[in-house]
């Protein structure tokens, strides 16, 4: 399962996000984890990938500072999400408030996951890495 693309749209008020069909279709069962992402976004995962990720996240030391604030602020912000009929998903107000997310959206997928950004921060993060795409493709391969 790859997530790819980019896709606009609105929460509602009630804080429910459609997920385009596209994505919609390669999730194997109707739940999903939402926590915090990184860039304030947010990260959604399907329950295959969000076990393997905290099966990973869980192996890091504890006694390392880094390691414990991330699992921290990674795990205290997680929130299971069923997908209803209409395809709908419920962001709680304490993720929408730490992506920024007050109206307009962008949905984009990233390979195993789904980001969900606030339209205006996924623009001004878009123009500002398109310039360097390349570049930032070199560095890759260094790796």
């Amino acid at each position: 399962m790859v997530f790819f693309g980019e896709f606009r749209g609105k929460i509602d008020k009630q804080g429910r996000v459609v997920i385009p069909s596209k994505l919609r279709n390669l999730l194997k069962n109707k739940s999903v984890y939402i926590t915090r992402g990184l860039e304030n976004c947010l990260f959604i995962f399907s329950e295959k990938v969000w076990e393997s990720q905290s099966e990973k996240l869980k192996n890091l030391p504890f006694t390392k500072g880094d390691p414990r604030a991330f699992t921290r602020l990674f795990f205290s912000g997680a929130y299971q999400s069923k997908i209803d009929r209409q395809g709908r998903i419920l962001i709680p107000s304490n993720l929408l408030d730490y992506a920024g997310i007050k109206e307009r959206i962008v949905i984009i997928g990233v390979g195993t996951r789904i980001e969900l950004w606030a339209e205006e921060r996924w623009d001004k993060y878009f123009s500002h890495y398109l310039s360097s795409y390349s570049e930032i493709a070199e560095k890759l391969v260094e790796l």
